[in-house]
């Protein structure tokens, strides 16, 4: 079991890279779930659209996995992207930490955590850096996101 989701850690990682959204949405299990700062609560295919829509629209990410672990059902990972947010044109380095939950060789469950609020000074500029810290502002980055997600799925669904 260990090996074959470090494999599984690695190729998912290898495809956030190389900006293939399609071969991260196909490491997800039936109905898992994903959450993070910004996108929260996704679940059966949300996560694997999410990862399409922004490997998708990024024009120059770069990530870098720096460590992964495993044990039993459970893994872990740290990794680092940099990309330009699309919405400021500023550039972003974030750090996260990913938890995951595996079954059958899929993610079932995967928990990403990040500094919102250095984040938000990254992407946002001045208002993140005013407002990074406050709820407000990030419940109105997660509706955004939330729209954005929706109307991508709404679209590849016309499709």
């Amino acid at each position: 079991m260990g090996s074959a989701d470090v494999d599984l850690i690695e190729r998912f990682y290898a495809a956030f890279d190389s900006g293939d959204g399609e071969t991260m949405a196909a490491c997800y299990a039936p109905g898992a779930r994903f959450s993070d700062p910004v996108f929260v609560d996704l679940h059966g295919e949300e996560p694997g659209a999410m990862w399409r829509m922004l490997t998708g629209r990024s024009k120059d990410l770069a990530v870098e996995l720096v460590d992964r672990s495993v044990t039993a059902d459970r893994g872990s990972a740290r990794w680092i992207a940099r990309y330009t947010f699309g919405q400021t044109g500023r550039l972003v380095v974030n750090d996260v930490r990913s938890t995951f939950r595996f079954r059958d060789g899929l993610i079932t469950e995967q928990r990403d955590d990040f500094d919102f609020a250095h984040w938000a000074r990254q992407a946002l500029g001045v208002p993140g850096r005013l407002l990074g810290w406050s709820p407000y502002l990030r419940g109105k980055v997660q509706r955004n996101a939330r729209t954005s997600l929706d109307t991508f799925r709404a679209a590849q669904a016309q499709r």
